[in-house]
């Protein structure tokens, strides 16, 4: 099988592993804010992240010194985070929305970059040339990083660990998931970032570098800032 169809497989799977983590988080008794299923906020959510994956996905390419157009995750991320706080802010919504989008998103990325590992070159999320005995061929006869069966183990991982949360009833994790599963995508990002061969923007720095900090920021800043969490049978989850 091509390594396109791989890919979209990968990416199916990865919509419908998302799928079922929400509808598992419903049947353990969980309540997440009714607004971040509202049709503006999902909206403002789905714009942003298309946006924010072309605009990253193809600037990268650029700085690369490669032409044409392509999607990223992390800019997607990005895009769906500031969209949905530019609305939020604008609709007057104080409370936060995203705890029920933790599980998704982790094992979401972690399906899907096992299509990014399948794809081979054409997908441009390998890393650099090594001489690890893990090292892999992708067609080409350098053996490289790959860096998409890390980024793939990080995440999955994360969901590993959110899911014992879940089930222990770990108050702090389930209401501050969303800004969990930010901070440990950011921190393993920026560390991946130095074994691709990507186009740096700023001294040794790629986009993705400056991307992967803003979004350890916003998460570090959220959690410091994150009101004192009550039992979860107590009340819904913010």
């Amino acid at each position: 099988m091509s390594g396109a169809f791989l890919h979209t497989v990968f990416d199916i799977a990865a919509w419908l592993a998302a799928a079922a983590a929400l509808s598992w988080l419903s049947r353990r008794g969980l309540q997440f804010p009714a607004q971040s299923f509202e049709l503006p906020y999902v909206a403002a959510l789905v714009f942003g992240a298309g946006l924010g994956a072309y605009l990253f996905g193809s600037a990268n390419l650029w700085l690369s010194g490669q032409s044409g157009i392509a999607r990223s995750v992390e800019g997607a991320l990005a895009g769906g985070i500031v969209a949905v706080e530019l609305y939020k802010w604008t609709a007057g919504i104080r409370l936060r929305t995203g705890a029920r989008f933790a599980l998704p998103l982790a094992l979401g990325i972690a399906i899907g970059r096992l299509g990014c590992y399948f794809a081979g070159l054409d997908d441009f999320t390998y890393g650099t040339p090594t001489a690890l005995p893990w090292a892999h061929d992708f067609g080409d006869g350098v053996l490289r990083h790959p860096v998409q069966l890390y980024e793939s183990a990080a995440m999955g991982l994360f969901a590993l660990a959110y899911v014992l949360a879940v089930l222990n009833r770990n108050t702090f994790a389930i209401t501050n998931g969303f800004y969990l599963v930010l901070a440990c995508y950011g921190a393993q990002r920026l560390l991946w970032e130095f074994i691709k061969p990507y186009g740096t923007l700023i001294g040794p720095f790629t986009l993705f570098h400056l991307l992967s900090l803003s979004i350890l920021l916003y998460s570090a800043f959220m959690l410091a800032t994150a009101p004192k969490a009550r039992p979860v049978h107590e009340r819904a989850v913010a």
